[in-house]
């Protein structure tokens, strides 16, 4: 609101409400449905010393960075899917499809997506090796990083640059979202940035402000309803491809 990068937007309080209702929905189901068993697969896995960073001889301080950096490792393989996999994107595209990206864009989530990313970390976790107190420190990381590279703060490029190297920042961001699909299927990090460069597909732009957020076929204010959202994975496929 202070320093908006695009400014003049219309209808904010309405467009939060109905991403955070999605996010509503989301803590509720996930809370249910996984909260105990993810510490109960953790706990397994500690008592059975399972993991990469339980076969290494290293103290706990090392041990809890290789854990953070191999989990968003994983985010990364998992962020790729949701794109190159048709029907991961068809859950995946209701988080593009938000034509106007603020930090609430951050908690836009399929619950179906969700769920899918919930079930592989029962098998993804317990491989690294991380305690559930490292799933809490890599969660507390992971949010605030999110939410900063999907708002529409206005940070001059020189700082966005700067903190990109390590990060993902929201110029960077901003490309991931855009409408046209060689950038969209382009910055899939979460919040290390390196991982866009070691496998090739880090994009920027000279123009951040000719950006077009969204996806084509769901411009309409119909898909933008918290039912809407809901029921994007289940239309017509060949309707609502990437713009």
């Amino acid at each position: 609101m202070w320093i908006p990068f695009f400014k003049g937007r219309k209808g904010r309080i309405k467009h939060a409400g109905r991403n955070l209702s999605i996010a509503l929905i989301n803590t509720l189901v996930l809370g249910l449905l996984f909260l105990k068993p993810t510490a109960i697969a953790l706990g397994w896995g500690e008592s059975l010393s399972l993991g990469i960073t339980r076969g290494l001889d290293m103290n706990i301080w090392f041990s809890t960075i290789l854990a953070i950096v191999l989990m968003d490792g994983w985010m990364y393989l998992w962020h790729l899917g949701n794109h190159r996999i048709p029907f991961l994107w068809r859950f995946h595209r209701m988080h593009h499809s938000d034509n106007e990206m603020d930090v609430t864009t951050a908690l836009r989530f399929h619950t179906g997506e969700m769920v899918f990313s919930s079930l592989l970390r029962f098998a993804v976790v317990p491989l690294i090796g991380m305690s559930l107190w490292q799933l809490i420190l890599y969660e507390i990381i992971l949010l605030p990083i999110i939410q900063l590279h999907h708002s529409n703060v206005n940070i001059p490029e020189r700082w966005d640059r700067y903190l990109r190297t390590i990060i993902v920042m929201p110029n960077m961001h901003r490309v991931h979202h855009s409408r046209w699909r060689p950038e969209t299927d382009s910055d899939y990090a979460s919040v290390f940035s390196f991982w866009d460069r070691i496998f090739g597909s880090f994009r920027l732009r000279e123009d951040f402000h000719s950006l077009r957020y969204g996806l084509n076929a769901y411009d309409a204010d119909e898909w933008q309803t918290t039912w809407g959202m809901l029921k994007t994975p289940f239309v017509e496929p060949f309707r609502h491809k990437k713009g």
